[in-house]
């Protein structure tokens, strides 16, 4: 069963942001990464990188496919998680916490109104 964290908001792409003043850190959710399956690459944006929300801007790689990762918000990238990097099977273990990819600065917060709430997404994804 996939857990959907209730501190963070959810891109019907399977994203999730979670977010602290004016940065929001990203991911991909349980559900992604159940679907995925066995994560053997990452690659991150770099820092300092502008983004537009629903723009993909990262790569993960599973023993079955490559998939963009979109970023759920508008901004500049402001931090990314090497330990993913180093060991992609973070993002399978701990998909909400030490999995986490890239931090951006948000430009236009008002995006956040457009993600799905907890309840939204674990609607989505109960099919």
């Amino acid at each position: 069963m996939s857990t959907v964290p209730s501190d963070s908001k959810y891109a019907k792409s399977h994203e999730w942001v979670r977010v602290s003043g004016e940065a929001g850190t990203v991911g991909i959710t349980d559900h992604a990464q159940h679907e995925l399956t066995d994560i053997v690459f990452v690659e991150l944006p770099a820092v300092g990188r502008t983004v537009k929300a629903g723009e993909a801007c990262a790569v993960v790689e599973s023993v079955k496919t490559a998939s963009d990762i979109y970023s759920p918000v508008s901004g500049e990238i402001i931090e990314v998680n090497p330990a993913v990097v180093d060991n992609p099977a973070l993002v399978n273990t701990e998909p909400h916490t030490g999995g986490w990819l890239f931090k951006l600065k948000l430009s236009a917060p008002a995006e956040l109104d457009a993600l799905l709430a907890p309840a939204a997404y674990e609607k989505q994804i109960a099919g």
